[in-house]
């Protein structure tokens, strides 16, 4: 399919040339093949891959509708988890910026319950939030949807894996009939097609392949006798080599944890990221992880969602997925780009089936290699290259990241060059530095001001 442009869609012109000011001029696959059932009003449901630009996709469509004038909520779009919810919201920020005093929410679980009902008291056009959040916000009174035209369900399967049926229900009895409906999810299990069936009228199916070329992926399979085993080969493959960023995926909360900390034990600058965690750790490890200061993450799939991370290295599968296109979305998190990527996936005997069903969705002869030699746990693990500080000052205290900058490469301070990715939230902020220069930027912020302000900065370990 040649690639079309955005021109050719009856896009609102203000939107038109805000993509053309973003540098977007031809529209991906899915976009191609969703956005003029969404914008003629339809009911879509859209199978794509993270990396397929689904985001745009919904969000060009509820923007080209939307009437700033009437300051109600005009499109309610639901994510699994604050992330994703966090991504999506800012990508419409984004594609949105042309549209003068458009208000976007983002309403998720985990933040104050008080300032959202605040913020929903003066009104806006777009809400952007998790189910469970949404649902009680709208049992309590404080979000009205009588007058919603878009309702977008953005990973379905992963809502439906966590077990936000019932909330998916009673968010959609508050909804018109008469509403868009727009599905995405990465995969299309039997659960995806049963709310279709009830809540769709007449949708439009689109399907579209991974965001990038699988053939830069390269896959290697490994048989191993047991779970102790499947841990010793997470060592050995992460000590030969050596991924700057590698995420471990498992199957349950429980085993995330246990094989982080295991790995933390042993030296490796390895974070876990599952539904246990409270906000401020999940912040951390997002943070620690994007910003190169973390080089393993161990995760489960449904935590995993809206990880937006360029240039990950590898993959590593615990265990085999529960279902094929469970194991291409994963092992899809790699290799972007152009760039290069590697996949490990580790197996026992029974299961021996997943084996043959995995071969046969993917079309290939799977042939077991051989682990690394068990010689390398005798290896000190390799640190990662950054570091993070955190300083117990944001955005509420009017901290900006040219204030950090400043701060550390004043005089005396850190060359420019070694400070990595900065990360603002309301009452603190993250800064990654080269890992040889953690000590000075420790002091300068310590013993200097920020602001006119001193403010508390600690190491975060690893």
């Amino acid at each position: 399919m040649s690639q079309a442009k955005f021109s050719q869609l009856s896009l609102n012109p203000s939107l038109l040339q805000n993509l053309d000011d973003m540098g977007y001029a031809s529209m991906t696959p899915i976009q191609q093949q969703s956005l003029p059932a969404v914008l003629d009003g339809k009911d879509v449901i859209a199978q794509g891959k993270t990396g397929s630009g689904k985001t745009a996709a919904f969000a060009l469509g509820l923007l080209n509708q939307l009437d700033v004038k009437r300051f109600y909520v005009q499109s309610l779009v639901l994510c699994p988890t604050r992330e994703l919810a966090d991504q999506v919201a800012k990508e419409i920020r984004k594609l949105a910026r042309a549209i003068h005093n458009i208000k976007v929410l983002t309403l998720c679980g985990g933040m104050p319950f008080g300032p959202q009902i605040g913020s929903l008291e003066h009104g806006c056009h777009i809400v952007v939030g998790t189910p469970g959040r949404i649902e009680e916000h709208l049992r309590k009174g404080t979000l009205q949807l009588d007058r919603l035209s878009t309702f977008v369900l953005d990973e379905a399967d992963r809502m439906l894996e966590m077990g936000f049926q019932d909330a998916l229900d009673a968010i959609m009895d508050h909804t018109p009939q008469d509403r868009q409906t727009l599905l995405f999810s990465a995969t299309f299990p039997e659960g995806i097609q049963k709310i279709a069936e009830r809540v769709m009228q007449d949708p439009v199916m689109v399907k579209v392949e991974g965001g990038h070329d699988n053939s830069s992926i390269k896959q290697q399979f490994y048989k191993v006798q047991d779970n102790k085993q499947r841990l010793v080969a997470v060592k050995l493959l992460l000590l030969k080599h050596k991924p700057e960023s590698a995420v471990i995926f498992c199957s349950t909360k429980r085993e995330t944890q246990e094989i982080c900390d295991e790995l933390a034990s042993v030296g490796f600058a390895a974070v876990a990221l599952h539904g246990d965690l409270e906000q401020k750790d999940r912040d951390q490890t997002l943070v620690r992880f994007a910003n190169k200061s973390a080089s393993v993450l161990v995760a489960t799939d449904v935590a995993a969602r809206g990880l937006d991370v360029e240039d990950l290295d590898c993959v590593i599968n615990y265990q085999i997925a529960r279902d094929p296109e469970v194991h291409v979305h994963r092992i899809g998190r790699t290799g972007r780009a152009g760039s290069k990527g590697q996949a490990f996936t580790l197996h026992v005997d029974n299961e021996s089936y997943k084996m043959a069903v995995l071969a046969e969705y993917l079309d290939i002869k799977i042939e077991n290699d051989i682990l690394p030699p068990f010689s390398l746990l005798d290896k000190t693990p390799y640190k990662s290259k950054m570091v993070t500080l955190q300083i117990d000052g944001g955005k509420k205290q009017k901290v900006r990241p040219g204030d950090i900058v400043g701060a550390l490469t004043g005089d005396n301070g850190i060359a420019f060059e070694q400070i990595g990715k900065i990360d603002m939230y309301d009452n603190w902020a993250f800064v990654a530095v080269a890992r040889d220069a953690a000590k000075p930027a420790l002091k300068k912020i310590s013993e200097g001001k920020l602001k006119g302000r001193s403010f508390r900065v600690r190491r975060l370990r690893g």
